[in-house]
């Protein structure tokens, strides 16, 4: 005789339904998105985020046949502004026009829910130090980026965060999947698009060893200790990997010289090589924040340019001893230490750039330190928050009530939020070793 039915939780039917979990993250932007529109209307503080004026601008620009870099201060692939064009439609009535100038914000919102699919489709794929899931189980996990509301916020204001968050996750999966082609046509695209995502070539790179390419196994499971130094050079530059350097080297170059033809020297310049000597001090959490406002006020007296030198602590953990490390224990992790890494070490570190890594959390988070020591997830959380807390009220001082609270107010909250997130770097690494080889 069978034993009473235990009846589910509500917690768990609302996640055994894709459709509960999915229309409540489409809900919650699409609340958000009609909340901006009320604050924008009748507020000095305007909910829309002003990347979002500049890539409409640009739209704007490029509707009338002009380049997208006739706007200031427009650094961006100019397939982001393509792809707004549609909220530089002028209908003529005011409601429309306003669901035109929407436009962009709605489908960065899709691609938050995109993002949050492919998140689902990893955590059931399993992979890493991740077990295959069920689905209910991937989805209360996937809800941390699809229900969390800093990124509902960020990508309603007018961010274009959620794209990057559907290019990173589609790599990720298609890596795992074994699919080479796929990969290196999204590594190469991503790169045009934002830069960053070539932080996750070596790692990609140093995971595909031929042992995990043939036979979907862990990887490097054959001893190759009595092959010579060139025996082993030659072993390193495997099919796959060949095929993933030569089709994102193509894809990205093959982007980038289109663009080039039609946009001429603004696009290098705008979209590359102005990252090497950016200087933006304004919203910017990082420890070189009071260092470049010194450097922009008074760009004579600084003998070292500290805005193209600060690469290099961040691009050796990011891209060397990280991938180095981590990449073949567990790759979804170490793609998530790259990210934590390039964004805590950067010399902009703005909100939008902690979405860059939030979309990877789900993929560590189920067996990490974080949740099996309950204290421990308490604890980052709430220092991760109060240091971005008090950063933000020195800010605020600063630029709304016009005190100056750079030293040492604004450079002391810059100091302590960075050491938050070295310290919990440091656990994020420390977990992977401990964890079984993907």
């Amino acid at each position: 005789m069978a034993g009473p039915v235990v009846p589910s939780s509500p917690t768990t039917r609302f996640f055994g339904s894709p459709s509960a979990v999915y229309l409540s993250a489409a809900i919650l932007r699409g609340a958000f998105l009609v909340y901006g529109l009320w604050q924008d209307a009748n507020s000095p503080f305007k909910y829309t985020d002003i990347d979002y004026l500049v890539f409409t601008d640009a739209s704007r620009f490029m509707n009338h046949g002009k380049s997208p870099y006739a706007r200031e201060t427009y650094r961006y692939t100019p397939v982001l502004a393509w792809l707004l064009l549609p909220t530089a439609w002028a209908t003529g009535s005011s409601i429309w026009d306003v669901v035109c100038f929407s436009s962009g914000k709605v489908l960065f919102a899709v691609a938050d829910l995109v993002a949050g699919w492919l998140l689902e489709r990893l955590l059931t794929m399993g992979g890493g130090s991740l077990r295959p899931m069920d689905g209910t189980t991937a989805r209360k996990f996937a809800a941390i980026w699809l229900l969390n509301p800093m990124v509902a916020t960020i990508s309603t204001r007018g961010s274009s965060e959620g794209l990057l968050g559907v290019l990173v996750t589609a790599l990720l999966w298609a890596v795992m999947a074994r699919k080479v082609t796929l990969a290196a046509l999204l590594l190469g695209f991503g790169v045009h698009f934002k830069i960053y995502p070539f932080i996750y070539a070596p790692a990609i790179v140093w995971w595909m060893d031929q042992e995990r390419m043939t036979s979907r196994g862990p990887g490097d499971t054959s001893s190759k200790s009595g092959m010579s130094f060139a025996s082993r050079i030659g072993a390193f530059f495997t099919p796959a990997r060949l095929k993933l350097t030569i089709i994102s080297l193509a894809t990205f170059l093959g982007f980038s010289l289109v663009m080039l033809s039609i946009y001429g020297g603004p696009f290098l310049v705008h979209t590359y090589l102005h990252h090497v000597s950016r200087i933006d001090h304004r919203h910017n959490f990082s420890p070189y924040n009071t260092q470049l406002y010194l450097t922009s006020a008074f760009p004579h007296l600084s003998a070292l340019r500290i805005e193209s030198v600060a690469f290099l602590p961040q691009l050796v953990l990011s891209c060397v001893l990280i991938p180095f490390v981590l990449a073949k224990k567990d790759l979804p992790t170490a793609m998530l230490a790259q990210t934590f890494a390039f964004v805590t070490f950067n010399k902009v570190c703005t909100s939008q750039y902690f979405l860059w890594y939030m979309v990877l959390l789900p993929l560590y988070l189920p067996h990490s330190s974080f949740l099996k020591d309950k204290k421990l997830g308490i604890t980052a959380l709430l220092l991760w928050v109060a240091s971005q807390a008090l950063w933000l009220q020195q800010g605020f001082q600063l630029e709304f009530l016009g005190q100056s609270t750079f030293v040492p107010g604004l450079w002391l909250a810059s100091i302590g939020f960075f050491l938050v997130n070295c310290w919990i770097l440091g656990i994020i690494i420390a977990d992977v070793p401990f964890r079984s080889k993907s």
